[in-house]
């Protein structure tokens, strides 16, 4: 652990109660500082408030007191989705008192390098995958961030012979400030969380925190096919690998006559294996293509990589097989919240699909689902309070069945009456799920439970 000495008695505010907060909270607290956590919620809903005080951390509950940003104030630690029109965010700002988030304060910490990914689809899938890729090559890796343990319950005890492999949000590197991964990773950029953001530009931004801090050395992991990271490859003064399904790239990993080939700095090409071998499906393909890429770049011997693309299969909730039933495929992919993650889904099947879709009303129009409809669904039930747009989006494609269910589990039961031998049923909501559920983790759940008691 790096940096120690530097947290004593200095005044940290933490703001908000999540897995995170808790954890950059005791950190803190055992380096030295002096912290202050705060959440709005009430006590009542606040059940991690009396473990923290049990190790002496004043917990404020239910509101933003106005003198909890303060001179005193050295830095305000936020919980990565709390907006930064929050009023001790605002009044940090107004005053100088740097605004960052747990990343930030991990990386601070640790003497291990990081392998930190991000992108708007597929940040679980390739940081699982690389994660095992490493292990499978006996070199010391955990796997932390929005899966698994939180950055600052693993960084501190991580030594320097240690991979950190991070999966990092838009929201979580928004706030950073010195963050520097020894290896950066972008796998795509497709219009998300514009609420939070307000606008592409900062979206874009905020990705792009990833590499602002890498040295010469370092290196960044881009995607060939996606022409933000083009754009962004031409800029860096690091190294750049890149990746791409469809064409081949100057340095890096790539599929040409359904074959995986790695082109390395000096331009020669090494045939790995074909991908009718990989097991991620459809569009996954492109993860396994950068977690290659990632991994190879860490040291992981060739085997271990091509050990881990012929039998991973994929992560729950992200184009997960469930189960076939009367001839019919079904596959949970409810971690789509995005449509762009929904037409990523279809675009991974040659069959028919019969689409379970819908959720929470962002206010999209979907207008871009209407191609991929009319390409690949011959049916549709929708649910949620995105069913009726969905429907009439459907509609336009010229979709022939369609239907609206209450919830996903008449949705699956919808989708058997639908579906036809050699179809394939998918989940891929291309909608958050928190109208009906609270987590796309229970949305999935629920159509798993529901299609195996078909």
């Amino acid at each position: 652990m790096r940096d120690q000495t530097s947290w004593e008695d200095r005044h940290v505010v933490v703001l908000g109660l999540a897995r995170s907060g808790v954890a950059v909270a005791k950190l803190l607290h055992r380096l030295g500082a002096q912290v202050t956590v705060n959440d709005r919620k009430p006590r009542s809903e606040s059940p991690e408030a009396a473990e923290l005080e049990a190790l002496g951390i004043p917990v404020i509950c239910g509101g933003h007191p106005a003198d909890l940003i303060g001179a005193e104030v050295d830095m305000l630690v936020k919980n990565p989705g709390i907006p930064y029109h929050a009023p001790p965010i605002v009044q940090a700002m107004e005053i100088g008192v740097p605004v960052v988030t747990e990343v930030e304060v991990a990386s601070l910490v640790t003497a291990a390098p990081i392998i930190g990914i991000t992108g708007s689809n597929g940040k679980t899938t390739t940081t699982s995958l690389v994660g095992r890729m490493l292990v499978a090559g006996e070199i010391p890796a955990r796997v932390a961030g929005n899966i698994g343990q939180a950055l600052a319950e693993v960084a501190p005890d991580m030594k320097a012979d240690q991979w950190l492999v991070a999966e990092l949000s838009s929201f979580q590197l928004k706030g950073t400030n010195v963050f520097r991964p020894r290896i950066g990773v972008l796998l795509n950029i497709t219009p998300a969380h514009l609420d939070y953001h307000r606008g592409m530009e900062d979206y874009i931004a905020s990705k792009q925190k990833l590499f602002t801090n890498q040295q010469e050395r370092d290196i960044a992991v881009l995607n060939w096919d996606s022409a933000v990271c083009r754009t962004l490859g031409e800029r860096l003064q690091q190294q750049v690998l890149w990746f791409s399904r469809f064409e081949p790239v100057p340095v890096g990993w790539y599929i040409r006559d359904g074959m995986i080939i790695h082109r390395d700095t000096d331009g020669n090409e090494n045939k790995v294996l074909p991908i009718s071998q990989v097991k991620l499906p459809g569009v996954h393909l492109e993860n396994g293509l950068a977690a290659a890429a990632t991994a190879f770049a860490a040291g992981c011997p060739l085997t271990a990589i091509v050990h881990e693309l012929t039998t991973f299969t994929g992560v729950e909730h992200r184009l997960e097989f469930v189960a076939e039933k009367n001839g019919v495929r079904w596959y949970n992919d409810s971690k789509a919240t995005n449509p762009q993650a929904a037409t990523a889904a279809l675009e991974s099947f040659e069959s028919p699909v019969v689409l379970i879709a819908g959720g929470l009303d962002r206010g999209i129009d979907f207008q871009e689902l209407i191609p991929i409809f009319r390409k690949r669904i011959t049916g549709l039930v929708s649910f949620g309070q995105t069913a009726t747009i969905l429907t009439e989006r459907a509609r336009e494609a010229g979709v022939a069945h369609l239907r609206q269910a209450a919830d996903v589990t008449e949705a699956v039961r919808l989708a058997a009456e639908m579906a036809v031998p050699g179809d394939v049923a998918l989940l891929s909501p291309a909608c958050a799920s928190w109208d009906q559920y609270p987590s796309f983790e229970e949305r999935g759940r629920m159509f798993k439970e529901a299609v195996h008691t078909l």
